[in-house]
């Protein structure tokens, strides 16, 4: 009877099995970018896999610092709470901007201009340079589709993922009365407001990544392929 205890009993004294680490879970593959202003920190995601020429872009900006200094610079409340947005770019040293990149409309990418979305500025379709600005109401209009519009719309690129008080606040800035022409009078911010420095941030895990909207509800999952004057819509 002993010599069968025995075995039992060495079983019964071995340690538990360690536990297996879990597996981490798989981050969002869209890059995001941290904008730190004078009146506080926005953070936009990227969609670099459906406005790939428009994302690099913005990115190429970011990865080299030439985005520091850029200015929140155009605040559109004088066109009612249904066209909302404000407006960045660099206004200062042109040495700084790199060359103008081809227009991705929306209807090429998927994307749409609702309210958060992250979109290029434009005079004409292929002249875009540094100028972006952040919807912070939906702009339908300024989709490639919309009903009267140029057929080719503003590049959407990216949303605000965290932030958006501070995009308000920007919005809610003083303009200056006589700054700006034609329908950008009324509209300069004064003063202008800084971007500190512009860089990329780690991405949440996908799980637990914003929703967000810029992505039409017919398109493809996430990640999947792809009248103004001035820079401005």
């Amino acid at each position: 009877m002993i010599p069968m205890l025995l075995p039992l009993l060495a079983l019964a004294a071995q340690p538990p099995a360690a536990e297996q680490p879990a597996t981490p879970a798989a981050p969002d593959p869209r890059p995001y970018v941290a904008l730190v202003t004078d009146l506080g920190t926005i953070t936009v995601r990227i969609e670099d896999r459906r406005a790939p020429v428009t994302a690099k872009n913005f990115l190429r900006y970011v990865d080299t610092k030439r985005m520091d200094g850029f200015k929140f610079y155009r605040s559109t409340r004088t066109w009612g709470p249904a066209s909302r947005l404000i407006q960045a770019g660099n206004r200062g040293n042109a040495a700084l901007n790199f060359p103008a990149i081809a227009h991705e409309p929306t209807t090429q990418t998927g994307l749409t201009n609702c309210d958060g979305a992250l979109s290029m500025a434009r005079l004409n379709p292929g002249d875009a340079t540094t100028d972006f600005f952040l919807l912070l109401s939906d702009i339908k209009g300024f989709d490639a589709d919309a009903q009267g519009g140029d057929g080719a719309g503003f590049a959407v690129f990216g949303e605000i993922v965290d932030g958006r008080d501070v995009a308000e606040k920007i919005y809610a800035a003083p303009v200056s009365p006589t700054a700006g022409d034609g329908p950008m009078q009324g509209q300069i911010l004064d003063p202008m407001v800084t971007i500190r420095s512009a860089r990329r941030v780690a991405s949440p895990p996908l799980a637990e990544a914003p929703k967000g909207c810029v992505v039409n509800a017919e398109s493809a999952a996430p990640g999947d392929a792809p009248q103004p004057q001035g820079d401005m819509p």
